[in-house]
């Protein structure tokens, strides 16, 4: 049974992609299957791998639509360990259509859940939105991942996103938990990044994850390359960080993956 974390954060720039690319390269590292699906119409985290996104390429929006399956279109980045299952720009046209079908929020459970189970992570890379699109992953996820940026307005927005996680897990997805928040970009040196982690830290401390993610300019740098950082520089402070967050996230969830 895959353990299934939808990234999530309705605000954009907030490092959610970065995070999806990274934490599924690092993982990978770890010696886990691991599956990242872009669910997100701007496609991210495809062109994040080196994937060419193009009108006619094969994406997750097909598998939504039930004209093809999971399997078919997978890129195997790392063989038995890492795949990607794509997105482009005509998955913004799925929300749309899926207004005006019934059972809309189970969409993507029906087409995915079967699918991954060979997999011990999937990561689904969400949109800046708490859409449809966004439902959609959460009502399929086990856990929510929460990348922060240590700004006011990324922490202004955190108590709505946590409603919807709340919501979620009432009326559609009661086994939904949060499993934790990760602080992005963080500037030790800035005095804002340091006061909104402070804040973070004391009224959520259990859901705070412990690794930090620095700004550092080679995981900016390493997505116009195609590839997530822990390729592109392994010896980087963005990558001991990507690699940290993946050790402590299967620390994290080992009961889970202990029952697996």
């Amino acid at each position: 049974m895959a353990h299934i974390v939808a990234v999530v954060n309705q605000k954009g720039g907030v490092g959610k992609t970065t995070t999806a690319v990274n934490l599924s390269a690092g993982l990978a590292a770890a010696g886990q299957r691991v599956l990242c699906v872009d669910f997100d119409p701007q496609g991210n985290a495809t062109s994040g791998f080196g994937i060419p996104k193009h009108p006619k390429m094969s994406t997750i929006y097909h598998v939504l639509a039930g004209k093809a399956a999971p399997h078919d279109l997978l890129w195997r980045l790392i063989p038995n360990h890492l795949d990607l299952l794509p997105a482009n720009a005509e998955l913004g046209g799925a929300e749309v259509e899926l207004a005006q079908e019934a059972e809309r929020e189970y969409w993507l459970r029906g087409s995915l859940l079967e699918a991954v189970q060979e997999y011990d992570t999937v990561l689904i890379d969400c949109p800046p939105s708490l859409g449809l699109l966004t439902v959609n992953a959460l009502v399929v996820a086990n856990s929510v991942l929460i990348p922060l940026q240590c700004e006011f307005y990324a922490l202004e927005g955190l108590t709505q996103l946590l409603r919807t996680i709340d919501i979620t897990r009432e009326q559609l997805n009661p086994d939904l938990k949060l499993s934790g928040i990760l602080l992005t970009m963080f500037d030790m040196n800035n005095r804002l990044n340091v006061q909104v982690a402070h804040d973070v830290r004391r009224h959520m401390p259990d859901r705070l994850l412990k690794t930090t993610i620095p700004r550092n300019h080679l995981v900016a740098e390493a997505p116009s390359f195609g590839k997530p950082v822990l390729w592109y520089d392994i010896d980087c402070p963005g990558s001991h960080a990507f690699l940290s967050l993946a050790q402590e996230w299967i620390e994290l969830n080992k009961t889970f993956y202990d029952e697996v």
